[in-house]
């Protein structure tokens, strides 16, 4: 059951172009006691039919750039073979580390793009009202 639960969670996260294997890993980690490296390579096969998904229903709408995602494509291929090899080299602890760090990374920055986005608008619009 927690797997229905895990797969329907992360596939609506990846449709939405936010990252489902980010939260894959973490489930998989977190609820179902898999080792790092176990997760991360469920998550690459988790990834294949959800993104054919998602990029079939993309093409449709024409939200992707074709020619930028054909030369993105190429380097993440070989980004990805590098990738795997450092995964697989690195020892378990350390890979979960890096992971957090990672994700930390990702959380800060939301956080500045919100502050960004809703916090500055507000303290100049009560500027503009004051004068």
């Amino acid at each position: 059951m927690a797997e229905v639960f895990i797969g329907l969670i992360s596939g609506i996260v990846s449709g939405t172009g936010m990252g489902g294997g980010t939260i894959l890993i973490f489930l998989l980690t977190f609820f179902s006691g898999l080792e790092q490296h176990v997760a991360q390579a469920t998550n690459l096969i988790f990834f294949i039919p959800t993104s054919l998904v998602a990029i079939i229903v993309n093409l449709k709408n024409k939200n992707i750039a074709l020619k930028s995602a054909i030369l993105i494509s190429i380097f993440g291929i070989l980004g990805a073979i590098i990738g795997a090899n450092i995964s697989i080299n690195m020892d378990v602890g350390v890979l979960r580390k890096c992971f957090g760090v990672f994700l930390a990374i990702i959380a800060i920055n939301e956080i500045i793009s919100i502050v960004k986005l809703y916090v500055k608008p507000h303290k100049k619009s009560k500027n503009i009202n004051t004068k």
